[in-house]
């Protein structure tokens, strides 16, 4: 007797996960229109000049057109999107009255589109929404598509907007700014350059393994986490060296969602909390600035969470001896691990071949406390803490 059932392709597929619609597999963003058009009938596009030029934007709008829908673009989004960014993006959707938002591109154009849904819908300045869950009012339905395997912005509530002056980072985020639909299409990662698909790599593992240990993990953050563990951990070096490859760049592109869906379940720790003061003090790219202290933030965490990072090694494989018998075993591992992929990637290993020197600690040292992401480290963590954690990687 032959059972009938729907045959599933694990290459193309679509769910709802943690109240997001995902539509995985290579070509879907040739579905953009038919998933919008029952979302909203005017829809603001808004990606960077980049993804222009790669032709990716304006495939997502004929695709909108077509579905007809009345279509802007604002196209003025940049790496660490800033409150400027957001006030012009406003402004496009003043002039263009959307009911519907489309975020393409990186971490910054998905963060810049949940920026300008706060102060379009809600009004203010980004500072009022600096925290979780002060939008008061309805937020616009909205559509996320990553053109990068890394931020996982897609996934989770919170945009990540520094102001124009410091350029110190804030997280805004609220339920309502969650993208009602998310487009997962492997297509989109290949033509990314390889220092990008470096950087927005290790973005993608540091959300894996910091999400896993943080003190608000718990049995659904942990499944995520894990899984984007094992996605990125098994497919990133084939991917630096042949992004054309359809398994390595699916793997990718999967794992850094789930890496976003688990920090929307449970929060980041320590190595982003010392990243963003690089960022702001040297313009670092965020998954440089994570990738630099998430090796020493793994050994300090280790005396709290060694088991944890145990059940990491073990999904992904990994065996052998780490060089110290004196420190936790499975924490030395894990960050061999992830300073031999940095290495591999061809990003820096120390702060010091950054310009960073030793008279800056204390004051990125002190920045870094500040962070929220420091209160969800699984090892308490104090400024002194912080300074020996840079004085470590330094």
């Amino acid at each position: 007797m032959h059972h009938l059932a729907p045959e599933f392709d694990e290459n193309s597929w679509q769910v709802d996960l943690g109240g997001i619609h995902v539509v995985f597999g290579e070509g879907r963003l040739a579905e953009l229109g038919v998933l919008a058009q029952g979302l909203g009938r005017r829809a603001l596009l808004v990606t960077d000049r980049g993804i222009e030029v790669a032709g990716h934007a304006g495939a997502a709008r004929r695709c909108l057109e077509e579905a007809g829908l009345e279509v802007a673009v604002f196209d003025g989004v940049a790496e660490n999107p800033t409150t400027e960014h957001v006030a012009l993006g406003v402004e496009a959707a003043q002039r263009h009255r959307p009911d519907l938002l489309v975020g393409l591109g990186g971490g910054s154009s998905m963060d810049c589109a949940k920026g300008i849904n706060f102060l379009y819908t809600n009004g203010g300045k980004m500072e009022d929404y600096w925290g979780d869950g002060r939008a008061s009012q309805p937020m616009l339905p909205a559509i996320g598509i990553p053109t990068t395997a890394g931020t996982g912005s897609e996934g989770q509530r919170f945009a990540l907007i520094s102001r124009a002056e410091s350029h110190v980072k804030m997280a805004c985020g609220d339920r309502k700014a969650r993208f009602h639909t998310v487009i997962l299409d492997p297509r989109l990662v290949s033509s990314m350059p390889r220092e990008v698909a470096a950087v927005t790599g290790m973005d993608a593992l540091s959300h894996a393994l910091e999400s896993f240990v943080t003190r608000r993990r718990n049995p659904v953050s942990q499944l995520f986490a894990r899984e984007a563990w094992r996605l990125i951990e098994s497919s990133f070096e084939t991917f630096l060296d042949h992004p054309a490859d359809p398994t390595a760049r699916g793997k990718m592109m999967l794992g850094a969602h789930l890496g976003g869906a688990a920090i929307e379940a449970s929060m980041l720790g320590a190595a982003h909390s010392c990243a963003n003061p690089l960022t702001a003090h040297y313009d670092l790219t965020h998954g440089t600035a994570v990738g630099l202290m998430l090796p020493h933030v793994i050994r300090f965490n280790a005396r709290e969470v060694d088991h944890l990072y145990g059940e990491l090694l073990q999904t992904a494989g990994l065996n052998g001896q780490p060089s110290n018998p004196d420190l936790p075993p499975h924490g030395q591992r894990l960050s061999e691990r992830v300073s031999g992929l940095q290495g591999r990637a061809g990003l820096p290993l120390r702060l010091s071949s950054c310009g960073v020197e030793e008279h800056m600690l204390a004051q990125l040292a002190e920045e870094a406390v500040g962070q929220w992401t420091a209160h969800f480290n699984p090892r308490s963590v104090a400024r002194e803490d912080l300074q020996q954690l840079y004085r470590d990687a330094l």
